[in-house]
């Protein structure tokens, strides 16, 4: 993992918190949760005020997200807005935090001048036990606390004033006008400064959740689709009437699923010439092949030259795994007719050939499971699932591990913009990834 977060490949992007004032609404947003107070002088945060610092100083990844559900955070600066959100158990968290900074920049703005905010992503459930409870989650309730209790003093200067204003003679109570002088030093003119969040509640839309490992939640007009682990509690038996149940190792049922509800870009040279996407999977591939068959091979120098001369001494292992020809042969055919009739593509291959569709609502969550049904993709499993990709660096050698940073910050970190619009035909750069 050192090496990972060297090349900022884990914990990049995150924004030091190291003066004192600072430490300290931070350390009064812990009291608030119950959490005991860092002794750190300094340490970093993400979108949602997480810090891996304080996390390995409490030995809990998991202290600002409880039971893996009602996500906490801290907000000590409207500029967490631009940070990624670095550990989540719902990969909806960093869209429905930004919806949060974007609805009450205004009294984010005011706020975090003098305090911190923080609170609870509260869902309508504690405790994840089954599919049921994740299904029951439609939307989240932010609870916001301030840390210096801006919003409470807020509050109460706003229930004084209009007391003033309706309660005859409420002028000549002197202990009350004192009060309201005094909060007012605190919180300023809250005529001009919005202090109290707009809107705290927000739709749960499509997502993924790391629990039962790892479910996906897609929301149609009338069905909810559901893809994961057959063994998962509740698979098939919770609300069976308006849940449509993939197994994760269905190809065919996730395809049509996908392609039937326009969620996929299907494999035609309109795009796939000008992405490079197929090809890229091609040398993933055989990377991939090369990591399991001779695990302590040295691939710095592994250009196209290199592969094609190790495809040739392992011609009946690329034959055997069969992907690498399936995409030489799919590039063909693309360049010949414009299209891959997908319906002569066996079920697990298929995902090798398409992309979410660019400019769907869903296309981050399709591209994530798209990812991990093309495991030896190992740039797009880090650019979309990166909790997966995280896992699989584990088992990685760790002269694979030496290529797999080279090759992310070659590619990837060179031009993360420019990368997605490439391969993904992502045009919005809403992800803070």
């Amino acid at each position: 993992m050192k090496r990972l977060l060297e090349a900022e490949l884990i914990y990049g992007r995150l924004l030091p918190v190291d003066e004192p004032h600072l430490v300290e609404r931070y350390n009064k947003a812990l009291d608030g949760f119950g959490i005991r107070r860092t002794a750190l002088g300094s340490f970093r945060i993400d979108m949602t005020g997480f810090s891996p610092e304080i996390a390995d100083e409490l030995g809990d990844k998991d202290y600002l997200d409880p039971n893996r559900v009602n996500r906490r955070f801290v907000i000590m600066t409207p500029e967490q807005v631009n940070l990624p959100v670095v550990h989540t158990s719902f990969s909806n968290t960093a869209a429905l935090m930004h919806e949060f900074f974007s609805a009450n920049a205004r009294a984010i703005n005011a706020i975090t001048i003098r305090d911190a905010l923080y609170g609870e992503i509260e869902d309508s459930v504690s405790v994840i036990n089954d599919i049921d409870d994740l299904l029951s989650i439609n939307e989240v309730d932010f609870r916001v606390l301030s840390a210096e209790d801006m919003l409470g003093k807020a509050g109460e200067l706003r229930t004084l004033v209009d007391r003033l204003k309706t309660v005859p003679n409420a002028w000549q109570d002197d202990a009350m006008l004192n009060r309201m002088v005094e909060l007012a030093k605190q919180t300023g003119d809250i005529r001009q400064n919005a202090l109290v969040p707009d809107k705290l509640v927000f739709r749960h839309e499509a997502y993924w959740a790391n629990h039962f490992g790892g479910i996906f939640v897609f929301l149609d007009d009338k069905t909810t689709t559901v893809i994961c682990d057959p063994s998962a509690p509740g698979f098939r038996r919770s609300r069976p009437w308006q849940v449509s149940y993939i197994a994760k190792d269905d190809h065919q049922r996730i395809f049509d699923f996908l392609a039937s509800t326009k969620r996929l870009d299907l494999p035609r040279g309109s795009w796939v010439e000008g992405s490079g996407l197929l090809q890229h999977r091609a040398d993933m591939t055989v990377l991939g092949l090369v990591n399991q068959s001779e695990p302590t091979t040295d691939l710095a120098a592994a250009d196209r030259i290199w592969l094609q001369t190790w495809m040739h001494r392992n011609a009946s292992l690329v034959a055997r795994d069969g992907a690498y020809p399936f995409l030489q042969e799919a590039l063909r055919t693309i360049a010949a007719t414009g299209e891959l009739k997908m319906k002569d593509v066996p079920p697990p291959m298929r995902f090798l050939v398409v992309r979410a569709a660019p400019g769907h609502p869903d296309q981050w969550l399709v591209n994530r499971l798209v990812a991990q049904l093309v495991p030896h993709d190992f740039v797009s499993r880090f650019v979309f699932d990166k909790e997966g990709f995280y896992a699989a660096y584990e088992h990685f050698s760790e002269k694979f591990r030496e290529f797999v940073v080279a090759t992310l910050t070659r590619t990837y970190l060179k031009d993360k913009q420019g990368f997605r619009r490439k391969l993904f035909g992502i045009k919005e750069d809403d992800s803070n990834a």
